[in-house]
């Protein structure tokens, strides 16, 4: 028999995070404990308003399958009692960790892939003035990789800045479903010009088959637009990459299949993440582990982060101590 255990926690942030459809400055999030003899398996969520998701809404999902939990539902069962998202992450991520207890077989042991070793992450400029993205941009070195917050206001100012300011940097630019089909097409010589590597879900999902057909200069990524495996499909006539985040697929479990679907396809592959814990990361890591970009900073714009999370080292993130997850 497993005791079944959720809360919702505020986490504040060290400074405001602003994308295109609004500001943070709090991460909330969802946590699910297994506590199964002396064993504890953790997991934690971000709910997504995006997708009509909220920290009560989530919790709700959760506790209407305690019952089935608690009498011992594996990770296939859950996968059939809950949808991909928020609640499901919570609750798959921490079966896994409830596995690694028990059998005393970590995560990567059972993925066959080891544990996961440091990686460099993106770094997150998030939308401001040019001259604010600019300065947060040279302070992050010019060895990095930078991820660009923009809208559809003067994106190419705050492009150009961001770029002038770390000249040796590897750019992606993100406008989180804020741009249009002409301004996608007017801004692709800028795109070649400064070097970008690639364009993150410009269009809205569900308003992007005007892709289809369309030759980018530079790589674009489904990420709002990509969920699970069944979504590869289409997206393969509009993306040459996909993002794939816990949160939207619903765990690690749902996250390595489409790993494998989408290189068994030939999409590149980003592993990202929302304003989080380290307890969201920890999973996460081991899909950075087979991925061509990681973003994975969430953790990094806390003011604190939970104790043994993951830390940065000579410019790359190394996972949490042992025993913290998985």
């Amino acid at each position: 028999m497993r005791h079944v255990r959720t809360g919702i926690e505020q986490w504040p942030l060290a400074t405001p995070f602003r994308i295109s459809r609004g500001t943070k400055t709090m991460a909330e999030v969802v946590t699910v404990e297994l506590r199964q003899g002396d064993a504890v398996g953790r997991g934690e969520s971000v709910p997504y308003a995006r997708y009509g998701e909220t920290v009560q809404s989530v919790e709700a999902q959760v506790a209407a399958i305690a019952g089935a939990l608690a009498d011992g539902a594996s990770r296939d069962d859950v996968s059939a009692l809950l949808p991909p998202g928020a609640a499901r992450n919570a609750v798959d991520c921490a079966l896994w960790d409830l596995d690694a207890a028990l059998g005393g077989r970590s995560v990567g042991a059972t993925t066959g892939w080891g544990d996961p070793a440091p990686v460099t992450t993106a770094l997150t400029v998030s939308l401001d003035t040019p001259e604010k993205m600019a300065a947060a941009a040279a302070a992050m070195g010019e060895g990095a990789l930078i991820k660009i917050k923009v809208d559809a206001n003067a994106p190419d100012m705050a492009i150009r800045a961001v770029r002038a300011a770390a000249p040796g940097a590897r750019l992606i630019v993100d406008p989180n479903e804020s741009w249009d089909m002409p301004l996608l097409e007017a801004i692709q010589p800028l795109l070649e010009e400064l070097r970008v590597d690639f364009v993150e879900q410009p269009l809205p999902a569900g308003e992007d088959a005007c892709l289809e057909g369309f030759a980018a200069r530079v790589p674009i990524c489904a990420d709002e637009s990509c969920h699970i495996v069944d979504d590869l499909e289409i997206l393969s006539r509009r993306y040459r990459m996909v993002n794939i985040k816990l949160d939207k697929t619903g765990g690690l479990t749902e996250a390595l299949k489409l790993l494998s679907a989408a290189r068994e396809r030939d999409f590149g592959v980003m592993v990202g993440c929302m304003v989080s814990t380290s307890l969201s990361i920890a999973p996460a890591m081991h899909i950075a582990a087979r991925a061509d970009y990681v973003d994975l900073d969430g953790p990094l714009w806390l003011a604190r982060d939970r104790p043994g999370g993951v830390t940065m080292r000579e410019g790359r993130m190394v996972r949490p101590d042992p025993g913290f997850w998985g």
